[in-house]
């Protein structure tokens, strides 16, 4: 097989299965080196030695580059395959059908670890008709976000793209500031597909202080999505955090009267919301999003875990704006 694709499809199993990244890291450090070669050229390094010695290839990438030349299934990609066979939550199979793209994902322009392109190609492999681009806005100095500039720049460099069979949507996961509005230009935003709106800082305000900022948010009519909105972490290599305290009937109320999405974050670590609000959300007449929040192509295939908690807690695929075709949900996201 081609030994680019190998090493892609190697970094793409251990992303969905949350490596390392400096595991995943080596296999597409390794696919970029030799992405230039011909195929001659790769095998006449591959025979000689030169591309073992090659910064940036170690013995795990030249074993499977060798392979691949050599015109075989590698063997580590072999058992990434085997184990990735089943998906990654059976409980939500036939939401999971329905689902259409996604409206939350990161990418290298801020905390993500991949071009937008790589992202926008793992969606079309993964059979999304849509996949919206969420990078974070300026105060998210840890995470790289957008200044406006940069956000200006993005909007061009997508806008240059040719992705095949999915469509990209121009987006931004803005901060809601502790005032209650959001973290980038109102021109700005008016020119984006989607804006997920969620709160990243002093996630241990109190109860008033909190549902306040979150009100601002949800009521700026530029607003579809209300990201991540507990903010909690339930395991991984973050640790854990307890969910922020704030007035769910209120929130969930204002985003139904507002028609904002509550997400559904597919994240194994956030798992956000949890099922109790997830219900209140679903009695207080809310629509939902179900998004993987992905920082890597293999992160997107996430979209089996918020459907599995989907179905469980009796959320109509109606009342998913992520299952709804193209044309519905651009419709939608105009409102503002």
């Amino acid at each position: 097989m081609d030994a680019v694709d190998a090493l892609d499809e190697i970094a793409f199993w251990l992303e969905r299965e949350l490596a390392p990244t400096f595991k995943v890291k080596a296999f597409r450090t390794a696919a970029a080196i030799i992405a230039p070669l011909t195929r001659d050229e790769l095998a006449a390094r591959v025979a000689d030695g030169r591309l073992k010695r090659t910064k940036g290839i170690g013995d795990r990438t030249f074993q499977v580059i060798s392979q691949a030349v050599a015109g075989a299934v590698p063997d580590y990609l072999a058992d990434l395959r085997a184990k990735n066979s089943e998906p990654l939550d059976p409980g939500g199979a036939d939401l999971l059908a329905q689902l259409r793209g996604d409206l939350h994902a990161h990418t290298d322009w801020s905390d993500g670890t991949t071009p937008i392109a790589v992202m926008a190609a793992a969606a079309a492999t993964l059979g999304r008709e849509y996949q919206a681009i969420t990078d974070h806005s300026p105060n998210l100095t840890v995470a790289n976000g957008l200044s406006p500039e940069r956000l200006a720049e993005q909007l061009e460099a997508i806008a240059g793209l040719d992705t095949g069979p999915v469509t990209l949507l121009t987006g931004i996961e803005v901060d809601i500031l502790e005032d209650g509005t959001l973290d980038q230009e109102p021109a700005l935003l008016d020119r984006l597909d989607v804006v997920v709106a969620s709160v990243h800082s002093k996630l241990r305000s109190d109860r008033r202080t909190m549902t306040a900022r979150m009100l601002g948010g949800v009521r700026d009519p530029r607003t579809n999505v209300l990201g991540h909105c507990t903010g909690r972490l339930v395991q991984g290599s973050r640790g854990t955090r307890p969910p922020s305290e704030f007035d769910a009937e209120a929130v969930f109320a204002a985003c139904a009267q507002n028609d904002v999405a509550v997400e559904i974050n597919s994240r194994p670590e956030r798992q956000d919301p949890p099922d109790d609000l997830l219900r209140l959300a679903l009695d207080a007449g809310c629509v939902f999003s179900i998004d993987t929040d992905a920082h890597a192509p293999g992160q997107l295939d996430f979209l089996s875990y918020g459907a599995a908690r989907a179905a469980a807690n009796g959320v109509p695929a109606e009342r998913i704006v992520t299952t709804w075709p193209l044309d519905r949900l651009r419709e939608w996201l105009a409102k503002g």
